[in-house]
């Protein structure tokens, strides 16, 4: 009788053991065989969603006869039923299709050719510095100034050259800046559109280091846990609105 009760205590226990699973895996792309992330994972007979991480990959709560969705924007929904496989390889197809990269040069000058140019225009302001590397250290400021008109305002006299040359570095570094965090980039990311967009790259704006040594990885987390913090309080970070003052005639 003992034997009896404890065998149908060690079925009882497997069973429960074996109901209890945890399916783990990575997701890619179809077409590129990239790993792609932000994609939601949602178990049918359980209502759990999770999402996958940076890397692609994923770990959800399933057992066998489950079935997870696998969802992302921008590619088609697959569904998976969970056999005896529990680490799982998932190719997703995207609802688009991908041209071919193409790359334009001499159109858009890079920032390193645009700083060039203009050191040698300015070769007065730089001297024996003309043809020796940029200084790395990063500094904030606004870019797109006019050389032109700086260079005539401060440097008739050669007195002000070592302004003029922080602020024709500064402006490559808000350059450097300005390819990598720009508004498609950003938005892809994101899913920020217009004036949510606008703000939140006003607020979280990158240095000239981060942009430099950054790995795409590490890039796209900040953005991502910027995002967080922006959307927890987004209200405290809107860009104040332009008011017209009143028209008083004289």
């Amino acid at each position: 009788m003992k034997l009896g009760f404890i065998a149908l205590f060690l079925m009882i226990a497997v069973s429960c053991f074996g109901q209890s699973n945890t399916v783990d895996g990575i997701v890619f792309d179809k077409d590129s065989q990239e790993r792609i992330a932000t994609v939601s994972i949602h178990n049918l007979h359980t209502g759990l969603i999770v999402y996958n991480n940076l890397k692609g990959e994923f770990k959800i709560d399933a057992k066998t006869g489950d079935v997870l969705v696998f969802a992302r924007l921008d590619y088609h929904t697959d569904t998976v039923k969970i056999n005896k496989e529990f680490h799982l390889a998932i190719y997703m197809a995207p609802t688009s299709i991908r041209l071919r990269e193409v790359t334009i040069r001499d159109t858009v000058l890079s920032p390193e050719r645009r700083l060039a140019e203009t050191k040698a225009e300015f070769s007065k302001a730089y001297g024996s510095l003309s043809n020796s590397d940029l200084l790395s250290t990063p500094s904030m400021g606004s870019a797109g100034l006019s050389i032109d008109a700086i260079y005539n305002a401060l440097s008739r006299s050669g007195r002000n050259a070592a302004r003029l040359r922080g602020i024709i570095e500064n402006d490559f570094e808000q350059n450097t800046i300005d390819v990598r965090f720009n508004r498609t980039y950003v938005g892809n990311i994101t899913g920020l559109k217009d004036e949510r967009l606008t703000a939140f790259m006003f607020r979280y704006r990158p240095g000239y280091y981060t942009t430099k040594t950054a790995s795409e990885y590490e890039f796209i987390a900040m953005i991502l846990a910027n995002l967080r913090r922006f959307l927890r309080n987004e209200h405290t970070y809107e860009l104040p609105k332009l008011v017209t003052p009143p028209v008083v005639n004289q």
